[in-house]
């Protein structure tokens, strides 16, 4: 081969000066090497999957390091490949590091891989979030009342925890609030930015309970910042108020045996808070159930539902819109004012 050829004229332009190829196989070690740098190439984004590559990585070159000092027998390759394992086991440390700095306590952790991991929130935006809420965690003891209707002022949004909660009108039994539920936010979504309002119901801890509160004006200048914060918790307060709604139809089956639709506007004087007794309601379920099978649309027999049953596992309601506007137009204070502007009633019998 010429002297004056360049390195890049002797791969591209030249031929191998290989005499002859090794036909002997590398011992198991390098191979080992090998199949680990695979399986770390394999590694996703984010933090922990940094973590995976640089600590594969690190396992890999540390392979190379003994096969190039105990089989190849080559200074350079121990060497280079023990530089290389050094750094990925300072980038692993770094990363952990890092990890460990970013995390806010067991409720918050908790909180995220919870309710905000699974729908793929970053870690950064959960940041934003938890230092909006002041990162404290605020308690209620057993019977303490959250808030009372009338009375206290809707100038936060909060988030449960730990416990349960009751909600209730009148001294009337509504529905349960339970962990990584949102407190208040039919009160939220009732109010905008620049109006002012109290609660229309009390809200009593019948546990011991955790959770955390956003200040409304704080949360109200982050959402405004933040677009895919604003996004996420409209999505986040839509499903809470929509599981809010399937509880109160749970609480009218519980009630008859019955699995009413709620979108019927003339269930909710016989069901809703003003029954005064249930001799009252006794007399509304025979005309009722004589309706069965002339609207098994909206009034149809259903087996128990166990308490352990997850809620996710009910058949999908059509015109959820109409079934929340009929029921909050009968007067349901808890969720009268989430519907700002009444959709038009549906066309159904009176009972």
């Amino acid at each position: 081969m010429a002297g004056n050829t360049t390195v890049l004229e002797q791969i591209f332009l030249t031929s191998p000066s290989c005499d002859a190829w090794n036909l002997i196989m590398e011992r198991a070690l390098y191979h080992l090497a090998c199949f680990i740098f695979l399986l770390a190439y394999m590694g996703g984004s984010g933090i922990f999957g940094c973590i995976f590559i640089f600590l594969l990585m690190a396992l890999g070159c540390l392979c190379t390091t003994m096969w190039g000092w105990l089989l190849a027998c080559g200074l350079d390759i121990f060497v280079w490949n023990l530089l290389l394992t050094f750094a990925c086991i300072v980038q692993v440390s770094h990363l952990l590091y890092r990890l460990r700095k970013e995390s806010y306590g067991e409720d918050y952790d908790c909180l995220y891989q919870t309710l905000y991991h699974p729908l793929q929130v970053p870690i950064d935006v959960f940041k934003e979030i938890a230092q909006c809420s002041g990162m404290q965690i605020q308690t209620l003891s057993t019977d303490q009342s959250y808030a009372l209707e009338g009375k206290t002022p809707i100038d936060r949004l909060s988030l449960l925890i730990s416990g349960r909660v009751k909600v209730s009108l009148d001294g009337q039994f509504l529905h349960y609030i339970f962990p990584y539920q949102f407190l208040d936010s039919p009160e939220w979504e009732s109010l905008r930015p620049s109006e002012e309002g109290t609660f229309q119901v009390t809200l009593t801890a019948e546990t011991d309970c955790s959770y955390i509160s956003w200040p409304r004006k704080k949360l109200y200048l982050l959402l405004a910042k933040e677009k895919y914060i604003a996004r996420l918790f409209a999505v986040l307060l839509g499903f809470d108020i929509s599981q809010k709604l399937y509880a109160l139809n749970d609480k009218l089956f519980a009630k008859f045996g019955l699995r009413f639709d709620i979108r019927l506007p003339s269930l909710y004087r016989v069901l809703g808070p003003y029954s005064e007794s249930a001799a009252a309601i006794g007399p509304a379920v025979e005309p009722l159930a004589s309706l069965l099978p002339q609207d098994p649309l909206h009034v149809h027999k259903a087996p128990p539902v166990m308490s352990h049953q997850p809620g996710g596992n009910r058949a999908p309601r059509p015109e959820s819109g109409i079934m929340a506007s009929s029921v909050l137009q009968r007067g349901h204070p808890r969720l009268l004012s989430h519907t700002r502007a009444p959709l038009a009633p549906t066309q159904t019998p009176e009972l």
